[in-house]
């Protein structure tokens, strides 16, 4: 097998949306130090880069105007229970702004789940509780602690900052955690004091004997004796000549796309400036915006569970968490395939102190089967192959991994595609107890239902910065005189003037189009990009659901609002034990309008987890995807200049082992023209 080395690339010059560095989170925390005294005692819940707006970014590349670089940092005294937002500049080494927030939390921090772990499994009352269910041996103890809703919060507790813990214990060493529920015990925790507040000792169950592992060498030898499935043969994915992308630094460049790679801690990985180069555009050939920023604003996964063990089981990973906190590195052969340029990412610890995620960001290219063809008669076949070009990150957030793709394609389409795998929450039971909220996987045990919401903010510049978006349908003409077979069908676009929601429908498959109306293509339409939803899911809350209230946004399939730099998160800043949504619902309010404006598509999308026994012990991957396919942005088929596959890359199968042999399984294929006489 061919050995394909991954690159980590490097840049040959800075841009001002590139993430922060190492020196710069080190940088902006001690300036909070210096000017505020921000150290021991205090935690930095975020540092992010504040991106330069669109006008500083054009005056950097047509002049070489560099912005200043600042930073947005969130901070939170524990002794005092009180969150400070601050913004700093760098390249001044001073602070700009530091204000106080009241009653509001931060977001979690990974030390801060570290730190409750230990904390309380070194608690003499936690260690007397599970010695009192026979669990004595810690290290197999697993503790999960979640955030708190406000409206689930006890009215004793309120005003700390609160976690709530699951407990769960491994059968041997190295062992599935998940499999082992130690159903009925929680403990509420202060972390900011890491003070055990409550031991809630509710009810037990007696653990069933279940297959939970799928970790090869401990899944039993019964099981694994049923296996018949042949091995593969290696898959080798080779580009003798390279990749036919490039990356410098965090810019991509393929087959005409361009695109900036960013990264926080909230959002995880973001694509800017998204442009597409036309060599048949209308004034001649150029570069076309076509997004100004792609990413994933906020994930909403509610389990639908009112049990003792799953009411407040309801995440916010992105506002809650992050995704940036949570994205793990890729490794070549697992992760990706084939010919990989990696990117790295940077972040900071609660204490502002930096750390990488070595290949953090993958980039690479995928054969997709045929892009387009047609046998004519006469003529014959002419056929070209489909390449796409794949950006990626993976992340962990506890039992889950979320695998996000974004696609780009030779004729003007983009996709974008996560994929839920990891291990589900289970819960035993008692021999013959009802499970009416969950379904059976293994021996008395069930998994809940639940939902993955993810919201993708889509700020989109079709063309340029005035666009419209259009709800597009499908609608039946009656049967009548002019239509007296029933065949009929007509599209109707309505534009949205005012800012605010709209749902799918499936009657009339309904789509949204962001249009821009100053910009025609060659038959005189105006250009647009079409978003074609997909995982559109209803939230199936009550309209009073606690839940609802505090992520309204998953209400709706999609939000239009004018762009406004400072509405970045959909149900507010700061999610962790909200009750009340301040994001989208209160944004809209005012009404304003959006027709031939800087817009931004928001669009609820996700997975309704109806849970399966094949989906136990770890679950196949779930895929949900949309896309944005252009309408009218091309005057034609973008990609009638593809070139054919040479035909040494399409042979018929044959058997190898002679070259193998003869020493010759991977030597480079040479390419003959065909001569026709």
């Amino acid at each position: 097998m061919r050995s394909v080395t991954p690159i980590r690339t490097h840049s040959t010059g800075s841009h001002p949306l590139d993430p922060l560095r190492a020196a710069e989170f080190s940088h902006a925390s001690a300036i909070l130090g210096r000017d505020h005294g921000v150290a021991d005692g205090w935690r930095f819940a975020s540092i992010e880069l504040v991106e330069p707006p669109r006008a500083a970014i054009a005056a950097f590349e047509t002049e070489g105007t560099v912005p200043a670089r600042l930073a947005r940092l969130v901070v939170l005294n524990r002794a005092a229970n009180e969150t400070f937002t601050a913004v700093v500049s760098l390249s001044d080494d001073r602070t700009l702004d530091w204000t106080h927030v009241p009653g509001v939390q931060a977001n979690f921090t990974v030390d801060e789940w570290e730190e409750a772990d230990a904390a309380l499994r070194s608690h003499p009352d936690v260690i007397a509780v599970l010695a009192g269910r026979g669990i004595t041996d810690l290290s197999l103890v697993f503790i999960d602690t979640w955030t708190y809703g406000d409206a689930v919060i006890p009215d004793k507790f309120r005003g700390r900052r609160l976690g709530w813990a699951d407990i769960w214990v491994r059968a041997s060493a190295g062992a599935n955690p998940y499999a082992g529920p130690v159903n009925g015990l929680h403990f509420v925790i202060d972390v900011n004091t890491m003070e055990l507040l409550e031991i809630e000792d509710s009810f037990t169950v007696e653990a069933p004997k279940i297959m939970g592992e799928y970790v090869p060498h401990l899944v039993p030898e019964r099981i694994r004796a049923q296996s018949v499935r042949p091995p593969l043969t290696p898959l080798d994915i080779v580009q003798t000549e390279g990749p036919g992308f490039s990356v410098d630094g965090h810019l991509i460049q393929w087959q005409g796309w361009s695109m900036r790679v960013g990264f926080n801690y909230r959002e995880g990985m973001t694509l800017h400036r998204v442009s597409y180069r036309d060599g048949h555009a209308v004034g001649g050939e150029r570069d076309r915006p076509i997004a100004n920023r792609l990413s994933f604003s906020e994930m909403v996964v509610p389990y639908r569970d009112p049990s003792v063990d799953h009411f407040r089981r309801t995440a916010f990973d992105i506002g809650e968490w992050g995704l940036g906190f949570m994205t793990t590195s890729l490794e070549l052969g697992c992760d990706c395939l084939g010919e990989i340029r990696y990117i790295d990412a940077v972040l900071h610890n609660s204490k502002g102190e930096p750390y990488e995620i070595p290949n953090a960001f993958c980039v690479h290219e995928e054969d997709n089967a045929v892009l387009w063809k047609h046998v004519d008669h006469d003529a014959g076949a002419e056929v070209r192959r489909m390449r796409r070009l794949v950006v990626s990150f993976h992340v962990t957030v506890a039992n889950y991994e979320y695998l996000v793709y974004w696609r780009f394609y030779q004729d003007g389409n983009i996709e974008c595609e996560v994929r839920a795998t990891g291990i589900m929450v289970v819960t035993h039971l008692d021999a013959g107890a009802p499970h009416p909220n969950g379904t059976l996987v293994d021996t008395r045990t069930y998994a809940p239902i639940h939902q993955h919401f993810i919201v993708a903010r889509l700020d989109l510049d079709v063309d340029g910065t005035e666009n419209t978006v259009f709800r597009s349908e499908t609608h039946i003409v009656p049967t009548g005189p002019d239509n007296p077979h029933g065949l009929a069908l007509t599209q109707l676009n309505t534009p949205i003037e005012t800012e605010g929601f709209d749902d799918f429908d499936w009657n009339t498959q309904r789509a949204w189009k962001v249009v821009n109306e100053n910009s025609l293509n060659g038959l005189g339409t105006p250009v647009s990009y079409k978003l074609v939803p997909s995982g559109a899911i209803p939230s199936f809350f009550d309209s009073g659901s606690p839940v609802l209230q505090r992520a309204q946004v998953i209400g709706h399939t999609v939000w239009v609002t004018p762009n406004d730099e400072s509405e970045r998160w959909p149900c507010g800043e700061f999610v962790n034990q909200s009750s009340i949504d301040h994001g989208l619902p209160e944004w809209i309010r005012a009404q304003r309008p959006v027709r031939g404006t800087d817009l931004v598509l928001w669009y609820t999308f996700g997975i309704h987890h109806v849970t399966r026994p094949e989906d136990w012990p770890i679950m196949p991957s779930d895929t949900v995807a949309f896309w944005l396919k252009p309408v009218g942005f091309f005057d034609r088929n973008p990609s009638l200049d593809v070139a054919p596959s040479p035909a040494a890359h399409c042979a018929p199968g044959q058997d190898h082992t002679a070259h193998e042999k003869a020493g010759h399984d991977h030597a480079p294929h040479t390419h003959h023209e065909e001569v026709v006489e």
